[in-house]
């Protein structure tokens, strides 16, 4: 890029020009130059600008900023996500005009765009968010959230697939103390206990109607059950949802796979990836044997998470969104304060 500029005579004292030699004009230039266009003398209003109504603001920022990172996965490998990160400082100097938004923008690119996400960075980001405001925030929180995609292994086949789990994951600075908040959103399959029973009954009514005399033989009984006859009523199941908010220990070291498949084997029978006719059978077997109300699944969960130690405090809720029914059936249960 070129600039010319031209200077003539009516504009500077006819004394200095007689007597300027062509350095000291292209010294004069530089300085006008920098000048214009040095950062520092740039107007900034939320320095020097009032304010109509003198009142401090508990959280100000940005929402949905795109940032990528990485996750460790539980094999020490990193795992590279597409993320969204909220920002937020309190304004707590009542006739501050504004935050600096664009510092927190800055600070965030710095620490994690393309790094590992751990609870080191996330609280070195907490720091810096809130001495970069100088003095007008004391607090500080950020929310990422991402989809993790891990990669699942079929049931009995030797098949293999990819799972999307939507994470979001908090972290707060208030009163110089940290915390972090960890949410997952974890599908399963739910078969009635109630359909199973009824379902059972009216197998048990068509075997009696079909096979009239005291005894029965084996091969004509297995014969009927594998026939179109044989098929009298089915249990009604439902793709189902835990939904996990955990207050983690500071000590914690962040492990997201780990704790997808722990709650995904407590639960016994979580959705699927690819499968073959093998994987189907064996999906309708664990079903069978793990038939469950909502009160049921939400059970499981909570006696996980009362023996988890590194989790002080969560929420979560279980919802079966039910095919017999146009609504869903849900439970919500937290420990302490959330």
């Amino acid at each position: 890029m070129q600039f010319v500029i031209v200077v003539t005579q009516t504009h500077l004292p006819i004394s200095y020009a007689k007597h300027c030699n062509i350095m000291t004009l292209l010294q004069l230039l530089d300085f006008t130059w920098k000048l214009m266009f040095n950062p520092e003398l740039l107007p900034d209003i939320t320095s020097y600008h009032s304010v109509n109504e003198p009142l401090a603001l508990q959280w100000v920022g940005m929402e949905d900023i795109a940032v990528p990172f990485s996750i460790a996965l539980s094999d020490g490998k990193l795992l590279p996500v597409a993320g969204k990160a909220d920002l937020l400082v309190s304004l707590d100097q009542p006739d501050a005009k504004g935050i600096h938004m664009s510092r927190l923008y800055l600070h965030l690119n710095e620490q994690l765009a393309n790094k590992k996400l751990d609870k080191t960075c996330l609280s070195h980001l907490l720091e810096l968010m809130v001495s970069s405001q100088k003095g007008i925030s004391k607090n500080a929180k950020i929310k990422l959230k991402f989809d993790v995609i891990l990669e699942k292994s079929a049931l009995l086949s030797n098949e293999m697939g990819y799972q999307s789990y939507p994470v979001t994951l908090s972290a707060q600075r208030i009163h110089n103390e940290v915390s972090y908040v960890l949410e997952l959103s974890i599908p399963y399959s739910s078969t009635c206990p109630c359909s199973a029973s009824l379902s059972q009954q009216l197998y048990g009514a068509a075997i009696n109607e079909h096979f009239s005399a005291a005894t029965i033989d084996k091969q004509d009984l297995l014969q009927w059950v594998e026939s179109k006859a044989g098929s009298v009523a089915t249990p009604h199941s439902q793709r189902s949802y835990a939904y996990l908010k955990l207050i983690l220990d500071n000590q914690y070291l962040l492990d997201i796979q780990s704790l997808i498949f722990k709650f995904e084997k407590l639960i016994a029978t979580p959705v699927q990836t690819a499968v073959k006719r093998e994987d189907e059978q064996e999906f309708a077997r664990l079903n069978a044997e793990n038939l469950m109300f909502c009160e049921d699944a939400a059970r499981r969960i909570k006696g996980e998470l009362e023996r988890m130690k590194f989790v002080t405090d969560y929420w979560f809720k279980v919802e079966h969104q039910e095919s017999l029914h146009a609504h869903n059936a849900v439970v919500i249960d937290q420990k302490q304060r959330m």
